[in-house]
């Protein structure tokens, strides 16, 4: 019974399209906490999302299309938030925990060497994995 009214209450969630809100969980419940994050509206297109919050962090490639069962989608990632795109249109937009990461392809400069460690050599000895470490049971 509960996990009925906990599908109920998240598909409620997913359909509320202007409702600014973050779904978490509590003790084992669903909770739901205003979000000030400003986000784009479902519908807006991507050179309106653009225009309104200026170029994405991230911009992920795209998948699907293939098929009409299979749109193509698109993410784009903001920092505070991220964008789902069903062709040209925002479907969604999902307040997110952090700030957004660029992708390895897009890094400006590769990062420098650490000067401070030591790097590892082919002489060193293996670190042991954790099934080795364990003693066996009795």
């Amino acid at each position: 019974m509960q996990i009925r009214i906990l599908a109920a209450l998240l598909c409620g969630c997913a359909l509320a399209a202007n409702a600014l809100a973050d779904t978490v969980v509590v003790n084992d419940q669903v909770q739901v906490r205003e979000s000030p994050v400003s986000r784009p509206q479902r519908g807006a297109t991507m050179d309106e999302v653009e225009k309104q919050f200026g170029a994405p962090v991230t911009r992920h490639a795209t998948v699907g299309g293939g098929t009409a069962q299979h749109p193509p989608i698109t993410r784009w990632d903001y920092t505070g938030f991220s964008v789902f795109f069903e062709g040209d249109h925002v479907i969604h937009s999902v307040v997110t925990s952090g700030e957004a990461q660029p992708a390895p392809a897009a890094a400006s400069s590769p990062t420098p060497p650490a000067t401070s460690a030591p790097t590892p050599s082919a002489t060193s000895a293996p670190t042991p994995s954790v099934a080795s470490a364990q003693k066996p049971p009795g």
